[in-house]
């Protein structure tokens, strides 16, 4: 991203001085971040995509003091059954299929992309709006077409309304407000209290989200990953030493009963089950890359290897707008999958995975002999593409 168009974003603030003072930290508004922002799609382009079998998407309504949360996809007997106002669509990882909306979020790259998760787009008529909420992760939010009335708080009493398809505040009390128009934009860290409405109609939020895994669920899923490559640390001969063995096993007075013998052989076991960094580096490759359940690619037609290397020097490389490409220690990860990738082929992927695309200008012969070799498989299972 150019310096100018990066302060311009952080009103007037480096990155650098963005992530020292904000991040994490407090709100920022920034009027006119994007200048000339009125967003990407229309209201109707948006519920085009709520139609999509394979696209998340959600309509909430307030009716009288109750919520209501429905799920999609959605047709159009179910917008034309909506009131004009009090609601409001959202439409989750719009950046999947919009390049447009990737080229959003590449604005954002002093984030690594290893945080970002994904661009939602809302819209709604004037009072719509998902109440008074706090998440879980750090925001900005970008007003395209409309306004939108934001109130913000950073209250303790997170105590939220009983029975509410959301987890909405029961308690909100603002301590600050503004009225964002279009290319207006404000940073919200997490667990700060917020509450958008729309003013007037046609109000269209672009929400840009950074993912922060609970404890638990990184617990979870690395001890998943640990049953596939477990290391047991052990100075035993032999394999028959792994299992359990109890040789001088005694008489019980309760034969239901497990011993603290046996207790503590098993607790000595477990304790030769280690990791190192390498095995953390591993496996947060794989599960930051890993589509989500809902996510699909659409095979490539079908090239021959040689083909695919005629391809790669004429044409741009770049990966699936639903693709992640990562790396660590030289290690590259695409999609909860290891690449097999040779030394002199290391900074070119960094430059992939960076920008998300290759330009042919920037590949010598032997380089896309490389590339053919590493990225041909992933091609066909349409992770990547030719442009």
């Amino acid at each position: 991203m150019a310096k100018n168009q990066a302060l311009t974003l952080l009103g007037g603030l480096t990155p650098s001085e963005f992530l020292a003072e904000y991040w994490q930290k407090k709100p920022l508004l920034i009027k006119k971040a994007i200048p000339d922002f009125t967003g990407l799609l229309s209201p109707d382009d948006l519920a085009g995509l709520s139609c999509e079998d394979e696209v998340q998407s959600r309509i909430a309504q307030i009716k009288g003091k109750k919520w209501v949360l429905r799920n999609g996809p959605f047709d159009d007997t179910d917008f034309s059954q909506l009131p004009h106002k009090d609601w409001t669509l959202l439409v989750q990882s719009v950046n999947h299929y919009l390049p447009e909306a990737a080229d959003l979020l590449a604005q954002f790259d002093f984030i690594p992309h290893a945080r970002l998760d994904d661009l939602m787009v809302s819209y709604a008529p004037d009072g719509g709006g998902i109440g008074a909420h706090v998440d879980s992760y750090d925001v900005f939010l970008l007003q395209g077409s409309g306004r939108r009335n934001w109130k913000v708080s950073n209250q303790k009493d997170l105590t939220l309304i009983e029975d509410a398809p959301l987890k909405i505040l029961k308690n909100f009390e603002s301590e600050q407000e503004w009225t964002l128009e279009a290319g207006d934009m404000l940073y919200l860290p997490p667990q700060i209290a917020h509450w958008g409405t729309a003013v007037g109609e046609n109000c269209m939020t672009y929400s840009i989200g950074f993912r922060a895994p609970k404890v638990q669920e990184l617990t979870h899923e690395f001890l998943s990953y640990l049953q596939d490559n477990l290391s047991i640390k052990s100075s035993l001969k032999n394999t028959d030493n792994l299992l359990y063995t109890d040789p001088d096993l005694q008489l019980q007075n309760h034969p239901a009963e497990i011993s603290a013998t046996m207790l503590n052989q098993v607790s000595d076991m477990l304790q030769k089950i280690t990791w190192d960094k390498q095995h953390v580096a591993d496996f947060l490759g794989k599960y930051l890359t890993e589509p989500k359940p809902v996510v699909f690619f659409e095979p490539a037609r079908k090239l021959s290897k040689k083909q695919f290397l005629a391809n790669l020097q004429q044409k741009t490389l770049r990966l699936d707008l639903k693709s992640q490409l990562l790396f660590t220690n030289n290690v590259f990860y695409l999609n909860g999958e290891k690449l097999p990738i040779e030394n002199g082929l290391i900074e070119t992927m960094q430059d992939f995975a960076d920008n998300r695309y290759l330009s042919k200008t920037a590949l010598t012969e032997s380089l896309c002999i490389l590339l053919a070799d590493a990225l041909f498989e992933y091609y066909l299972a349409g992770f990547i593409y030719l442009d």
